[in-house]
């Protein structure tokens, strides 16, 4: 443990003995922290920066629509709108993989590697 992390962690159990953590917001709640083990170590903070502004990159939003699509035709009882909802899901899936030819997305390696754990983990959060 280097210098800076010893006095942050004495002036931490200082606090804690004078009582200046007793009173605060959601003391003895369960914390609600997100789980980002399926995210790049490296690539955690700007994933954190954009979902908080509400930013969703053209390849995550396309793969929620692509996640929604596909829970509505499996959900739809009528042949035609089931139809419909295939015409649209197929339209998307071509958007998308145009998007990842665009950007050369497909050449890289750390896509590769985590594009599916990304997108796994926006989509269900």
């Amino acid at each position: 443990m280097d210098f800076a992390s010893r006095m942050a962690e004495e002036k931490i159990q200082q606090a804690i003995r004078d009582g200046e953590l007793d009173n605060l917001p959601g003391k003895g709640k369960k914390q609600d922290l997100e789980d980002l083990s399926a995210i790049p170590e490296d690539m955690r903070t700007s994933y954190l920066m954009m979902k908080n502004s509400g930013y969703l990159p053209d390849e995550v939003r396309l793969q929620k629509e692509l996640v929604s699509l596909q829970e509505m035709m499996d959900l739809a009882k009528n042949p035609e709108q089931k139809e419909g909802y295939r015409k649209q899901l197929s339209e998307k899936e071509i958007q998308l993989r145009m998007l990842i030819e665009k950007k050369n997305m497909n050449k890289n390696s750390g896509f590769r590697k985590y594009s599916g754990k990304i997108t796994k983990a926006s989509v269900y959060n």
